[in-house]
């Protein structure tokens, strides 16, 4: 019988102390390896900065699930979506701050013990990025941008932070975590479903499972059993609607994880904020014509030459530098 397997995001609260940089030159602009100095290890992350910039607005990035970097990527696959966002970005005269999350990649030593990680860990983080971008002077606004569970978590961030201006979710789930794998393991045989919902209904009560199946070991292990319980408290479509501030849903027709019906949730949740659901686009903000996942994997998943959509640039600038 197959594994499952769902990659989890690792790491705890951040302390910032200083940031430090190092600078490479683009014919847009420059980009700076930054350094966020905390508590129990540094954070890495990319300043993109366009040329002459003063008095303008810069896009905090927050990447998805599990051992996903500043870039998009993962050990298995690369598809440089999140750098190429940030690119794109900067061509239009746009800043931006990309990070990998502690526990991953760069910041991989800024790792606590996975049974201390909890949700909030990523939105105090998220919370922390904002902070230092708005003592910078040459930005005059600051706008979380979430892809996948990072939409969650900006979200969630912008909800009690007033120096967020914007949010932009970008193939953001609408429903709480435990309800999206509920439906992805709705396509394992029975025997796993009946294994896995009594340690569902147990965590979302807030209690951890003793035991678990060693063919459910890697999703529901007991030193992640604290994190899931911190994650499927929320619901995005709730907090959505505390926010007061301009916001921006995208989604795609061939997001096989998080698909359209998502990002209807969020709307109908904030009925002010724009929406766009854009055809043949996945899941990684690449086309596709096909909604079969093993092709998807090659075509777009593991593909850092495939562009991004071409809809998404007009879309994303526009609502930046409106009013």
């Amino acid at each position: 019988m197959k594994k499952i397997i769902l990659y989890l995001l690792v790491g705890p609260l951040c302390l910032p102390l200083c940031l430090l940089g190092l600078m490479s030159q683009s014919s847009y602009g420059q980009e700076s390896e930054v350094v966020m100095k905390t508590a129990s290890g540094d954070l890495y992350g990319t300043l993109s900065v366009p040329e002459n910039t003063s008095n303008s607005p810069v896009v905090l990035l927050i990447a998805g699930s599990g051992p996903t970097d500043r870039d998009g990527n993962n050990p298995m696959m690369k598809n440089n979506a999140l750098k190429m966002l940030a690119e794109m970005l900067r061509t239009n005269g746009i800043a931006s701050l990309r990070f990998d999350k502690r526990g991953i990649a760069k910041s991989s030593n800024a790792g606590l013990q996975e049974k201390k990680l909890r949700f909030e860990d990523y939105v105090n983080d998220v919370n922390d990025w904002v902070s230092y971008l708005k003592k910078d002077k040459r930005f005059n606004q600051v706008i979380v941008a979430g892809h996948s569970e990072g939409s969650q978590i900006g979200i969630l961030a912008a909800g009690s932070n007033p120096e967020i201006g914007k949010v932009i979710s970008l193939a953001g789930a609408g429903r709480p975590a435990s309800q999206i794998l509920r439906k992805q393991l709705a396509k394992q045989p029975q025997q796993i479903l009946d294994m896995c919902n009594p340690i569902l209904e147990k965590l979302e009560k807030g209690d951890t499972v003793g035991h678990v199946s060693p063919l459910l070991y890697t999703l529901f292990r007991p030193s992640v059993q604290p994190y899931l319980i911190s994650w499927f408290k929320y619901d995005p479509a709730q907090d959505i609607r505390q926010l007061h501030i301009p916001v921006l849903l995208i989604s795609g027709t061939n997001d096989l994880q998080c698909p359209t019906e998502e990002v209807e949730l969020l709307a109908n949740a904030y009925p002010k904020a724009q929406k766009y659901i854009i055809p043949g686009m996945t899941h990684v903000l690449k086309d596709c014509d096909s909604q079969d996942q093993i092709f998807q994997i090659s075509a777009v998943y593991n593909n850092p030459d495939a562009p991004l959509n071409k809809s998404l640039e007009k879309i994303i600038v526009d609502f930046i530098k409106s009013k």
